[in-house]
């Protein structure tokens, strides 16, 4: 007789002894799996379609959203698609696949902010996609595993930020993840070419998302494959020609641009993309130094609610024994303790340098909860976490405002603080379940409470980070054919936000009173804590809040007020 079909959350579908049950009974599990997942669709297109409102709600932050909205500006008024520019020297820092997707959106909808702000949330959500269909193809037997993963990867905190931010890394997550997929699908089929066509697709957008340091996600887990599989091994010699073709193909796809680019952008830019500025982030980076335990200490908030969830830790212990003979486990496990251990030692760290491995991450926390138990206060620890996070936004309300001497919103802070405990009472009301359930439980939660979080601060210091006002000024300054210059390194803070076509000027520390003298019809801008910090004699035209301190735009002496 043959065995009942398992349906997701453990039912049992009898087979019918009339002619044809059986093909019944297939479509039926067909027909539950399929609602199942799209409901889980819907469920995480509302989630993540809350940290898309959030982010939408706030200017773009500076440094990092400033400065590469500025790149893809300087871009489009040059008309120059091939080489980066910056204050119009080569940018050399990132590839160009991020600027080119804002500059699709710009010919769509026109120059704007907000259009750049849903490139990483489509990423994102491309990546949840991919995540579920690693989970089923490494536990085709285990399909809450499948289901479990999205929803642990989009809540965890790290993620959840960037995958509402200006940045690269929620693209350079997305192309691993396929690369990933390409992986498995290679191993599955025996070493066929469509599994290897995917990783080569993974490996040349990884590449175009960040440059050669995105190999060191993928490389490591297709090289050591005889490590991690346990079954089903192909022909290793086929395996290795599989790797090295998709190898060739990801870097023939990033060639296409870099040598194009390399031999316009002159040898300095030719130099530093195709090596000197990758080694020596990995060497001697000055901007980005931290210890080796850097990774290892900010892992729980990274990773936070999940990582220090009790129930995800007990189910470890039933695992050594399946991590033996489970390939899906020993890959998941290869991928992230390798780039932890490489990260840790390379120079530069910064905390999403390894969000990719978050993919992974998420797999083993729901392979683990798939086998958990129901215990009594199962939602208890993650519940407690999401209270310590919205008390911790009301203490440090005050002490927020005391540091940056007034200058907020406290009624945000306060009122995003509040909706983080209210999620966790919430959740700290609900009875546990299956696991599957709970899963979904404290990732809403964890949603909410980001959601909360992220608003409220960004409510709280919406003055300090809104470049809009001084964008306008200084737009008004090019028109009028008036030079701004500003002390330090200009990242291109106003760039977008006033449409600027020409560089500001650089200015050594101190320098700005002789440069005003010599130009009286200038402006300059400068950063500074204390009044004292302004050189004397100079007139300070506007003083606003910026960051952590105060902006002024200076002028000289003998130069009328503007008017606003």
């Amino acid at each position: 007789m043959p065995e009942p079909a398992i349906l997701p959350g453990g039912r049992m579908a009898a087979h019918s002894p009339r002619r044809g049950g059986g093909e019944r009974s297939e479509s039926r599990l067909a027909w539950v799996t399929g609602s199942e997942a799209g409901r889980d669709a819907v469920w995480l297109a509302l989630l993540l379609g809350l940290l898309v409102a959030a982010s939408l709600a706030r200017p773009l932050l500076p440094i990092d959203e400033t400065r590469y909205a500025a790149v893809a500006w300087e871009m489009w008024t040059r008309g120059d698609f091939l080489v980066p520019h910056l204050n119009g020297e080569p940018y050399h820092h990132k590839p160009p696949l991020l600027f080119w997707l804002m500059h699709a959106g710009w010919a769509v909808f026109g120059v704007n902010e907000w259009s750049p702000r849903l490139i990483s949330p489509l990423f994102a959500a491309g990546t949840l996609a991919l995540v579920h269909a690693l989970g089923r193809a490494l536990w085709p037997a285990r399909p809450e595993v499948a289901r479990m993963a999205p929803f642990i990867l989009l809540s965890s905190l790290l993620f959840s930020y960037f995958a509402s931010a200006l940045m690269f890394d929620s693209l350079l997550s997305f192309f691993v993840a396929l690369g990933l997929l390409g992986i498995v699908r290679a191993w599955k089929s025996g070493g066929g070419a469509g599994g290897f066509g995917l990783l080569a697709l993974g490996m040349g957008g990884a590449l175009y998302a960040k440059g050669p340091v995105a190999l060191l996600h993928l490389l490591p887990l297709a090289l050591f494959a005889p490590w991690w599989m346990r079954e089903q091994r192909p022909r290793w010699g086929r395996w290795y020609a599989g790797v090295a073709l998709a190898l060739l193909g990801g870097a023939a796809l990033i060639l296409a641009w870099a040598i194009p680019a390399a031999w316009a952008g002159g040898e300095a830019y030719r130099n530093a993309i195709f090596w000197g500025q990758t080694a020596h982030r990995m060497v001697d980076s000055f901007a980005h130094r931290a210890p080796a335990w850097f990774y290892l200490a900010w892992l729980p908030l990274m990773l936070a609610p999940w990582l220090l969830w009790p129930r995800w830790w007990r189910n470890w212990r039933a695992l050594p024994g399946a991590l033996r003979q489970d390939s899906g486990l020993r890959l998941a496990l290869l991928g992230t303790l390798f780039c932890l251990a490489f990260f840790s030692f390379v120079s530069g760290k910064r905390v999403h340098y390894l969000l990719p491995e978050f993919t992974l991450f998420a797999l083993l926390a729901a392979r683990a909860l798939a086998a958990s138990s129901v215990g009594r206060w199962g939602l208890a620890a993650p519940a407690l976490m999401l209270a310590v996070a919205g008390a911790g936004a009301l203490v440090a309300t005050p002490l927020l405002g005391a540091r940056l001497d007034g200058g907020i919103d406290a009624a945000w802070l306060q009122g995003g603080g509040a909706l983080a405990l209210l999620a966790a009472a919430v959740l700290a009301t609900r009875r546990p379940a299956g696991a599957l359930r709970d899963v979904r439980r404290v990732a809403t939660a964890s949603v909410v409470a980001a959601f909360g979080l992220l608003v409220g601060f960004d409510g709280a210091m919406r003055e300090r980070y809104d470049l809009g006002a001084v964008g306008a000024r200084l737009a008004q300054f090019e028109r009028e054919g008036r030079p701004v210059a500003i002390e330090g390194n200009y990242h291109g803070q106003w760039t977008l936000a006033g449409r600027l076509r020409q560089p500001l000027v650089e200015l050594p520390d101190d320098g700005m009173a002789a440069w005003l003298a010599a130009h009286p019809d200038a402006r300059g801008l400068i950063s500074y804590r204390e009044p004292a910090e302004i050189p004397p004699g100079l007139r300070v035209e506007v003083a606003r809040r910026y960051r952590g301190a105060w902006l002024a735009l200076v002028a000289a002496p003998s130069v009328k007020v503007a008017p606003p």
